[in-house]
């Protein structure tokens, strides 16, 4: 079912990560958590990149096309505690227009049938802990930068 604003029709599609794929999503990293870090006082050009570059699982990462163009990445990465939900960027320009939404409908649909608890985290005054919220994640704990969230299983 739709959130509020969206429409059944967006088209947007998971395809598995490569290697190759991997400065394309370090450049959209930098893009995407940029406002973000400079209003938390943490932006810093290299280390925005390589942290994606040193924890990048091409096994647990998807890109995201819409309408078959690149628009993003997410990683679904298991742990001890359940799944971690990691790397989730959307092009600016792709931003607003129901794709985030969509792409946590297939992946949290998929959590839902194995029965996993599904854990991220998102700094402090993002707008994204909002869509989160809509979609069942609840606060777990919080500190000057992060919010760390959890969603059980439907």
């Amino acid at each position: 079912m739709p959130q509020p604003g969206e429409s059944e029709s967006v088209n947007v599609r998971l395809r598995p990560a490569t290697t190759a794929d991997l400065e394309p999503l370090v450049e959209l990293r930098a893009v995407v958590l940029r406002a973000d870090l400079e209003r938390l006082g943490r932006y810093d050009a290299h280390r925005v990149r390589q942290r994606l570059r040193d924890a990048f699982e091409p096994e647990h990462t998807s890109v995201i096309l819409a309408a078959d163009a690149f628009a993003g990445c997410v990683a679904l990465r298991p742990a001890a505690d359940g799944h971690w939900l990691e790397h989730f960027y959307l092009d600016p320009a792709a931003q607003g227009r129901g794709l985030g939404s969509a792409v946590l409908r297939v992946l949290l649909g998929r959590a839902d049938e194995q029965g996993w608890t599904v854990r991220l985290n998102v700094l402090q005054g993002s707008p994204a802990r909002r869509l989160y919220e809509r979609f069942g994640f609840a606060l777990e704990r919080e500190d000057a930068v992060d919010v760390f969230m959890a969603r059980r299983p439907a």
